[in-house]
């Protein structure tokens, strides 16, 4: 028997509209994709420090995570794999988003189950194009 942990849905404006949960230790990065995300109309949460995201991801029915990969404590990677290794969260849509620009950064972040990698510094455009590739189908507008 196939038992899903009971997860708590945010409440948003529009059930519709997806949440997203950005993880991100640097004070300047997190505002820029916290503007970023406003901008583009998205409901969001964020977290510095990967125990505070494993705990908001498992708790909450978050759409997509948007992940860096260079944070204290517990690396992006390792809360990567975590996130995979969980029942409520191993479908859950991750994207690498990390000044880390080496091609085996990018697979090492793959082959640990993140959807997608977007490369520090990006363009609004490109997270939003990222964004919407791995969105639930009925999450898009």
């Amino acid at each position: 028997m196939n038992v899903k942990p009971l997860r708590q849905r945010i409440q948003a404006a529009d059930s519709q509209v997806p949440i997203i949960l950005a993880v991100e230790d640097d004070l300047d990065n997190l505002l820029f994709i916290s503007h970023a995300l406003i901008f583009l109309k998205f409901d969001f949460i964020t977290a510095r420090e990967s125990k505070t995201a494993f705990n908001l991801a498992t708790k909450y029915e978050i759409d997509l995570v948007l992940l860096d990969l260079v944070l204290p404590e517990i690396s992006g990677f390792e809360l990567a794999s975590q996130l995979r290794k969980n029942v409520s969260t191993q479908n859950m849509p991750i994207i690498a988003v990390s000044g880390l620009a080496k091609q085996q950064d990018y697979n090492h972040a793959l082959s640990l189950g993140c959807n997608d990698y977007l490369c520090k510094p990006y363009l609004i455009d490109e997270l939003e194009t990222k964004i919407y590739q791995h969105l639930p189908h009925d999450k898009k507008s």
